[in-house]
């Protein structure tokens, strides 16, 4: 089946938000902003107000100002989370960096004996040779300049380029259980198992606020291991969607109180909430009592 809607300019789109009776208080505002987000990505937030089997698109008293504010909370809730990601991903390299090579040298990530799986072995080494080749860093120019182009710098300065993702596959499939259990209760996770599912949702999220991607109300493809118990502040109720953002969420809390306890992360985030009273957070997975959790109090 062919595709053969044309493009529409703005002034258009509106007109027809408003014969599918979307309320419009300033047409020029709302042609002004759909000139700087397109179409496509805000349409995510006007479907919240659709009807299912109304006469028109839109439910009675919906709003193009109520859209706006949906769009404006996840765009500040996309802030909030990338700035505690971003605290996290620094720990994480930092301990990897060092727990890794304190235990097995400078080169670790190039002994085969390191990997659990070699396959991935090769993998990773082919990404870090990209990520590297990429670099225009002056740590790393003044490393070839010293010690010639053909190895790897040590880890300590490889790691500092590379990707939470790359840094995920690589905790993933080193071999040494005993070292990967140390930096997993260094964060208060018993496991390195679920300290490994935690990097592999939380890395998702990250790329999702990174892309500027929907979080509100978003099915999160990748899932963490949510424990029944766990030594610090923790949820006695574990999801019952474990594919919105509270999951994720939830882990991520706990991952930055184990090591910034003093973190604003809760309370920033109820502030939100108290600014955008209107949003639902059950559509991201939040239960009714979730504010009662200890990990939320």
């Amino acid at each position: 089946m062919l595709y053969t809607n044309p493009p529409l300019d703005t002034h258009t789109l509106v007109s027809r938000l408003i014969d599918d009776g979307l309320l419009v208080n300033d047409v020029a505002f709302a042609e002004d902003f759909l000139e700087n987000v397109s179409y496509f990505r805000f349409n995510a937030y006007l479907r919240p107000f659709e009807e299912a089997n109304g006469a028109t698109r839109f439910k009675p008293n919906a709003s193009f100002d109520k859209a706006i504010s949906l769009y404006r909370f996840d765009a500040e809730l996309r802030n909030l989370l990338f700035s505690a990601i971003q605290l996290i991903e620094i720990s994480l390299r930092a301990k990897i960096i060092n727990r890794f090579s304190l235990a097995h040298g400078a080169f670790w990530f190039i002994d085969p004996t390191m990997a659990i799986d070699q396959h991935k072995y090769s993998d990773n080494l082919n990404t870090l040779e990209r990520e590297l080749a990429r670099s225009k860093d002056d740590f790393i120019q003044e490393h070839f300049v010293k010690y010639g182009h053909d190895k790897f710098p040590p880890t300590w300065k490889l790691l500092d380029l590379t990707s939470f993702g790359t840094l995920t596959k690589l905790y993933f499939n080193f071999a040494d259980r005993r070292v990967k259990k140390q930096i997993a209760r260094s964060y208060g996770v018993p496991q390195h198992e679920i300290l490994e599912s935690w990097m592999k949702a939380v890395n998702t999220l990250r790329n999702a606020c990174a892309h500027h991607n929907r979080i509100w109300n978003r099915i999160m493809p990748v899932m963490p291991q949510i424990p029944t118990t766990l030594g610090n502040p923790w949820i006695s109720q574990r999801p019952t969607t474990s594919n919105r953002l509270y999951a994720v969420f939830c882990c991520l809390v706990y991952w930055l109180n184990s090591f910034r306890p003093n973190n604003t992360l809760v309370h920033d985030f109820k502030n939100l909430l108290i600014k955008y009273p209107n949003v639902d957070i059950a559509a991201m997975g939040f239960p009714h009592n979730w504010q009662d959790e200890p990990l939320w109090r």
